[in-house]
């Protein structure tokens, strides 16, 4: 695997690939690897002549200082893993290589930004677009791929490529979870026993929210429900329920009548979880 800290030497990566007419699958991720981001490895490897992986730790999306100076990094560790799943190079700039001195240009998609999430999260989803951007200018992949677990990101992201026109398919991946359901996080190391204990509620509340659906529910009684289930944990904080349309993320009411995306955020001893599933009626 070719380790590659500049724009120059990743890009010198692709043209190798292309003069020999492969095809090139990304996974942007922020380090502090675990078994979700490698199954997106290998989805980019079951479709890919090449597979390339970034790890930077992105600081325009983290809206605490302290959240960010909490995340964890073990690059020695990460590439041992990329390693094991044969990826070809690795993008691995520091960050005045991704933001140049003086660099004064955002992307944002100003709704789907803006709602939800966003709103627990402000400019959190503005840094991701703008750092995936960047991302797939330097690189310049056939597809990138992107866990579904971060539901509202995914749907940012394929907004911004086909707003911006960016020759490249985004494909979601199902999220990976623990045997015990809790979604996959480099958040979750950050957890202690109890909190970890506790986090599984989310995924609790989803599996309760689907057989609801199946059948034959309203918006309002699936929000009430997984509202009451995540209550009855005293470990847990609700930070968000929303139940939208699944591509639009738009809400509505009355009867679950469509594809339909869930959507919780919750804290779990200062650690901010997230939990999504798209239910069909």
């Amino acid at each position: 695997m070719e380790i590659c800290p500049s724009v120059e030497t990743v890009r010198a990566c692709v043209a190798r690939y292309r003069a020999a007419g492969e095809s090139v699958g990304l996974v942007t991720t922020m380090g502090a690897l675990h078994e979700g981001h490698l199954e997106l490895m290998r989805a980019a490897r079951r479709e890919h002549d090449r597979v390339i992986a970034t790890i930077f730790v992105n600081p325009t999306q983290f809206g605490e200082v302290a959240d960010l100076a909490h995340y964890p990094s073990d690059d020695a560790r990460d590439i041992d893993l990329l390693k094991g799943e044969n990826v070809d190079a690795l993008f691995l700039p520091e960050v005045q290589v991704i933001y140049p001195p003086g660099d004064e240009t955002i992307v944002e998609t100003t709704h789907l930004a803006n709602v939800l999430h966003g709103k627990v999260r402000p400019g959190h989803f503005r840094g991701v677009a703008t750092v995936v951007a960047r991302l797939f200018n330097i690189v310049g992949p056939d597809a990138a791929y992107f866990g579904e677990k971060d539901y509202q990101q995914l749907q940012v992201i394929k907004r911004m490529v086909r707003d911006l026109h960016f020759p490249l398919s985004v494909v979601g991946v199902p999220t990976v979870r623990e045997a015990d359901g809790l979604a996959m996080s480099s958040r979750n190391v950050r957890l202690t026993p109890e909190d970890r204990a506790a986090a599984v509620v989310l995924s609790r509340s989803l599996q309760a929210a689907e057989t609801l659906v199946a059948s034959g529910t309203t918006i309002e009684a699936l929000g009430e429900a997984i509202r009451a289930t995540i209550k009855s944990e005293a470990r847990a904080t609700l930070r968000a329920v929303d139940i939208v349309e699944a591509e639009s993320l738009t809400p509505y009411s009355g009867a679950v009548d469509r594809p339909t995306a869930i959507m919780i955020s919750a804290e779990f001893g200062g650690v901010l979880l997230i939990d999504q599933r798209e239910v069909q009626p």
